[in-house]
């Protein structure tokens, strides 16, 4: 028997699950699917709005700490509801090296169930995801904003 669980429709991703494929443009304006990424460690991280003073401390943190990431073999993106536009202008702005995908009408949001948070906000929500494609991690916190790159690193460097 299988210790992989498929999503369920209507049901919020959680560990154990096969994390859904998506496809959504980037701030280059490529498009990026998930899939992409298959046999690597990948942090998906959903976040409320660009350049707001939660989600910027959000950004540069894994920004900073972007260097760990890689050393660790994974990939690192962020997703918002924000236009490829504000996504180009955000990554510019904070320096950020990694990358930030455009869910027009929050569709990815949707299907892995992050939903609002204190009842207004998107979601901040994280997900660790292993190379071969489980959720082995998820993390949500609107008011720690920074907690969700540290729960992200410790994650994979324990190769969950």
């Amino acid at each position: 028997m299988s210790d992989l669980n498929p999503p369920q429709l209507g049901r919020a991703l959680q560990v154990g699950d096969v994390a859904p494929d998506f496809e959504l443009p980037s701030q280059t304006g490529n498009t990026v699917k998930l899939s992409d990424f298959k046999d690597q460690w990948i942090v998906v991280y959903f976040y409320p709005a660009d350049d707001t003073p939660g989600c910027t401390k959000e950004a540069c943190s894994f920004r900073d700490n972007y260097e760990d990431f890689t050393d660790a073999g994974a990939a690192v993106i962020g997703i918002s509801k924000d236009s490829v536009d504000s996504h180009q202008k955000f990554a510019a702005k904070y320096e950020l090296p990694f990358t930030l995908l455009s869910d027009n009408g929050a569709k990815v949001a949707k299907a892995w169930g992050v939903g609002k948070s204190l009842g207004i906000l998107p979601g901040r929500v994280t997900y660790v995801i292993s190379p071969q494609g489980v959720v082995r991690k998820k993390f949500s916190s609107q008011l720690q904003a920074t907690k969700h790159t540290a729960e992200a690193l410790d994650t994979i460097r324990a190769g969950a």
